[in-house]
């Protein structure tokens, strides 16, 4: 479909059937749909309010229940999918699909008619998109939130007739009060394009990819783990990774291996970075760029007996207090050794007493009018060793600045993510009481819990970054209310 095309799509005599599903799950592969709401207008008319339930043919979770309404109850001698498809195909043809969040359910359909061999082929447009494209002064673009924005009545909230109408009411007010040519040049902006994905991959993985940011991992043959990635926005980052257009040889080579995509999604960028850290160091995927040194980063520690010297100690043999005297992290030991070695010079240091350098007498550089002399008695080793921690105090590793174990709410667009994090360690990420609590209660000895430099030097650009934390210590066993 060019621009014209989308453009006429969009017009407003142009059929339109607004939609909403409820499901019992996130996953259009795994899950099914438990109700259908559709609202058809033609040519600027309401022709038809439409819903039904749907036996899912599988258990409706209590969280779902809970939700909606819906109950395995309820939806017992209810009509399976396969009983409908028929009925439902033709209420969407010849129509512009619209719905909010529009992949979600326009990815659930295309799963259920492909269950029954036909195939769903019709223009989408995504609310969330256009609301977004209209609205950019608002952060938060959810139904509830266009909801209260524009003042819409929802006599069904989480009910699929119910919230196809708050999008038929939606549609109207946009009509009314947006300027024509700036409304179909948004709804040109929000429809849903066609994925050039690799063959090999199943066709509808393209409505099932997501909007929101998050981390994906790309599998090959007999599920290799091949690659590990983070994006801002799921789908177009994965769609440009393995699209033929593709520029990288890495990713051309993606493209010809992989076989299956997952994918988890976060409230923003903090909780994709921390997944992704978790994701590459528990996985070794082969397309990631490995560690020089498997066994771990390194940092350097002055010694505490006077001596002068300091150390390279390997961050995997430190404890969590041990970590305040250190400074700097390394990939290797010869970095670490390199990084003192220059940090000598630029501060008129010993290299011998360093013990970077192995001398008889005094060292090179204090031949050289370089050193002050603290290999020779010239300098005292208190006052070197005072200068040593003075030229290294730009690498000391920071304190962790808060009492012992928190949660650390991140706000995302429509989400909020608490990420569970002790002394640096990044334990995981809740969305309910039951996760964070099971998270929470991890055992402090746990060798995942040990010092991680990725999670560091993200944890430490998040905080620099963010003077405004929401974080709450683990003390209290209730912390999402």
């Amino acid at each position: 479909m060019d621009a014209a095309d989308i453009e006429s799509a969009a017009a407003p005599a142009q059929n339109l059937v607004f939609v909403d599903l409820e499901t019992n799950g996130a996953s259009p592969a795994q899950h099914r749909i438990i109700e259908v709401g559709l609202v058809r207008v033609e040519n600027g008319v309401l022709v038809e309010q439409w819903s039904t339930l749907v036996n899912p043919e599988s258990a409706i979770p209590p969280y779902i229940e809970a939700f909606t309404g819906i109950s395995n109850e309820m939806v017992k001698d209810a009509p399976r999918f396969a009983d409908i498809a028929a009925d439902v195909f033709g209420k969407l043809s010849d129509a512009v699909f619209v719905a909010h969040n529009a992949r979600f359910d326009h990815g659930f359909l295309h799963r259920e008619f492909l269950r029954v061999n036909m195939s769903l082929s019709v223009p989408v447009l995504c609310t969330v998109k256009l609301s977004r494209r209209l609205f950019p002064q608002y952060v938060r673009h959810n139904l509830d939130a266009i909801i209260e924005r524009h003042g819409i009545n929802c006599s069904a909230r989480h009910r699929a007739l119910g919230d196809a109408l708050v999008l038929h009411e939606l549609w109207q007010q946009l009509e009314a009060q947006v300027e024509p040519q700036r409304l179909a040049a948004a709804v040109a902006q929000s429809m849903l394009g066609v994925a050039n994905l690799p063959p090999q991959l199943p066709p509808e993985l393209a409505d099932e990819l997501p909007e929101n940011p998050g981390v994906y991992r790309f599998f090959g043959a007999d599920d290799a783990l091949l690659f590990v990635g983070r994006a801002n926005a799921l789908r177009a980052r994965i769609i440009a990774q393995l699209g033929p257009q593709s520029a990288s040889p890495r990713d051309r080579a993606l493209r010809l291996e992989v076989r299956r995509v997952d994918w988890c999604e976060t409230a923003g960028e903090l909780g994709s970075l921390l997944r992704e850290a978790q994701l590459i160091r528990e996985g070794k995927p082969r397309y990631n760029r490995r560690r020089k040194d498997e066994t771990g980063s390194v940092t350097l520690r002055p010694r505490a007996d006077g001596s002068g010297r300091v150390d390279t100690s390997r961050l995997d043999d430190l404890e969590a207090h041990e970590l305040e005297e250190c400074f700097g992290i390394f990939r290797t030991e010869k970095d670490a050794v390199k990084a003192l070695r220059e940090l000598g010079r630029a501060h008129a240091l010993c290299l011998k007493v360093l013990k970077v350098e192995e001398a008889e007498g005094s060292c090179l550089a204090f031949s050289m009018g370089k050193c002050r002399g603290a290999c020779v008695g010239k300098e005292p080793l208190v006052l070197h060793d005072v200068r040593a921690r003075m030229a290294l105090s730009a690498l000391k590793i920071k304190r962790w600045p808060f009492p012992a174990r928190i949660a650390l709410r991140e706000h995302g667009r429509d989400s909020v993510d608490i990420h569970v994090l002790d002394r640096w360690a990044y334990l995981g990420t809740a969305r309910s009481e039951q996760e964070l609590a099971q998270i929470a209660s991890r055992d402090p000895a746990d060798g995942a819990l040990a010092f991680d430099a990725d999670v560091y030097k993200i944890l430490v650009r998040y905080f620099s970054n963010h003077g405004k934390l929401d974080w709450q210590a683990l003390r209290e066993p209730t912390l999402l209310t």
